[in-house]
């Protein structure tokens, strides 16, 4: 189980998903700004370099972020948190990832990506005897763009849209754009950002299965990508890569919104322990 780990986190921080290396390129291919497409080809030769030499697509390798869906008959339940800690310490040594573990009172790094409440574990419990974990690593810059907004339920959607585009724009090039999405709304506050991060999870150009939702989510691509911010906020025709919008019912006094922002590097990926042992990764 650990090795499978080591494997999966591995993969997320080596290897840009196929999905987001299709969108970069075809951002590189319509753009139509000298700096945006050098910014874009730097960006596809750092992807490229990770997938061929094995190593962290970007110096930032994030904090590593684990989404369980526990079976609660798995056999390896008890043992997974143990596992994806250990897991994350291998993996700092071997492939190597950078100390991005830093005490909260002292200012120490913990030289290992473990520490207080890191790495980060959502945990589901779920019916069956297999696990299915997905790991995102996050990293500081787009993270820093995260935001919380708790409208009043009169501003509706319309109010969603503009806390979003506006937040997006006064960023400009500190998340390190192209960027992707997750929206979550609804909830409660805690709620609503735990979904924007869930919604990162799913491949660009998945839309929400709700057809009213994937609307939005594709007005709002349109109307981030007309801000021309562009490839690392040097200007140009790609901001955004694509927008994931998650849903919750809502208290009737509230109307949360979270908001997640990736960076270009859309890292991400699986794997599946059956309760034999055999274990499934892939991105």
């Amino acid at each position: 189980m650990i090795d499978g780990l080591v494997e999966a986190i591995r993969l997320a921080v080596t290897r840009i998903p196929d999905d987001t290396v299709s969108a970069l390129q075809r951002a590189y291919e319509e753009e139509e700004s000298e700096i945006a497409r050098f910014n874009l080809e730097n960006i596809l030769k750092a992807i490229e370099i990770g997938k061929t030499e094995s190593i962290p697509v970007c110096q930032d390798t994030g904090t590593l972020i684990f989404f369980v869906k526990a079976g609660v008959n798995s056999p390896f339940l008890g043992e997974l948190k143990g596992a994806i800690i250990e897991a994350t310490r291998r993996v700092t040594e071997e492939v190597p990832l950078r100390p991005n573990a830093v005490d909260i009172l002292t200012g120490r790094n913990s030289g290992d990506n473990t520490g207080r409440g890191v790495p980060v574990i959502h945990w589901e419990i779920t019916e069956g005897d297999e696990i299915e974990v997905a790991v995102l690593p996050k990293g500081g810059g787009s993270e820093n763009c995260s935001a919380l907004a708790m409208l009043t339920p009169s501003e509706g959607w319309e109010g969603v849209k503009r806390f979003v585009v506006e937040h997006l724009k006064a960023c400009g090039g500190k998340p390190c754009p192209p960027v992707v999405l997750g929206i979550g709304v609804g909830g409660g506050a805690d709620y609503a950002m735990g979904l924007a991060k869930r919604a990162l999870l799913r491949r660009l150009g998945e839309r929400n299965p709700d057809g009213r939702i994937a609307e939005l989510e594709e007005e709002l691509l349109k109307e981030i990508n007309a801000l021309g911010i562009g490839p690392m906020g040097m200007g140009g025709r790609t901001t955004a890569l694509d927008v994931k919008i998650e849903v919750a019912h809502r208290h009737p006094a509230s109307f949360p919104v979270g908001l997640v922002v990736q960076c270009w590097a859309n890292r991400r990926a699986f794997l599946r322990i059956k309760p034999e042992g055999r274990v499934e990764v892939w991105q």
